[in-house]
Parts: structure tokens; C-alpha cells; sequence
């Protein structure tokens, strides 16, 4: 089965500008995103990306959730570009979303942009309430293309 079309990412803009995001990118953090061409597409190599002062807030209770996210994956044809992953991590500052959501969401969107070939998204939370959580969301593009429209395995 041929790979889908991958669209061109737009052009890295995030590099050199002050860190303030918009209403616009906190309301939609994705947009923040950014991705430049992978230099070596025939390679299988992992990218790691470890931000240890992930912040968001529960959306409960309102208080502060701090976590280390690290980011795992093997690129395709394209790799995130690091300054724009800082800043998508600043927009969940003020969100009230649950720790699962957090992983989840944030593989979502890595998906989306850059379309691994494998990637781990790992949430460490610090401990609140006398307990620590960690979340870890996995992906990985050939079991993805086994799968019919609703998510469950072909075969």
C-alpha cells in the first residue's frame, strides 16, 4: 500500500523571535508546531527531546501539574524543530487538562506535523497528593496502516 501524500510543512519561523505566544496558538497549540526536512529519510534514527518544566494545570482542582515530557521517534521525511516544540509546550501553561490527555494530545499533534515512523510521548508528573503519575502514549506508522478507518486491525 503507497504512503499518503505528506504535505509540505511551512517554513521554520519560530527560530530568532521572542518567546510570546497569541490567543490564537494557546486556543490551538498545534499551529505552533513547525518541521523541517529530515537530513538523512533512508536512516532509521532517534531523536529524543527531554523538557523537564512542562507546566499545565488541573482542571479540577486548578492547581499546578508540573512534569517532565520526553519525546522519543524515528523521523520520515520530517523532523520538529525544537524552538517550536518549546513554545507548544508553554501554551499547555494555562490549560486545564488531565494528565492523560496532556500524552495524548501532544503525540497527536507530533503525529500530525511530522509523521514518524515511531514516536513515544513519556509524562513524568510530579508528585501532588502524596503521588506521582506517568502517562506514556506510543505510535508507530506500519501498525497505524494495518488498521481500518475505525481503528481496529485489518486481517
Amino acid at each position: 500500500m503507497a504512503k499518503p501524500r505528506q504535505a509540505t510543512p511551512r517554513p521554520v519561523t519560530q527560530l530568532g523571535t521572542p518567546s510570546q505566544l497569541t490567543l490564537a496558538q494557546i486556543a490551538r497549540p498545534r499551529s505552533i508546531l513547525e518541521a523541517f526536512e529530515n537530513p538523512r529519510p533512508s536512516r532509521d534514527y532517534q531523536i529524543q527531546f527531554i523538557f523537564p518544566e512542562f507546566t499545565s494545570v488541573c482542571p479540577v482542582t486548578g492547581q499546578p501539574d508540573f512534569a517532565t515530557i520526553t519525546i522519543r521517534y524515528v523521523p520520515d521525511r520530517w523532523c520538529v524543530e525544537m524552538r517550536s516544540l518549546k513554545l507548544y509546550f508553554f501554551a499547555f501553561r494555562d490549560k486545564g487538562i488531565f494528565y492523560e490527555s496532556v500524552v495524548n494530545t501532544i503525540l497527536d499533534d507530533l503525529v500530525e506535523v511530522v509523521r514518524p515512523r515511531r514516536m513515544t510521548v513519556i509524562g513524568e508528573f510530579h508528585v501532588r497528593g502524596g503521588t506521582a503519575g506517568t502517562v506514556t502514549a506510543d505510535y508507530d506508522a506500519s501498525r497505524d496502516a494495518q488498521k481500518d478507518g475505525r481503528g481496529r486491525r485489518r486481517g
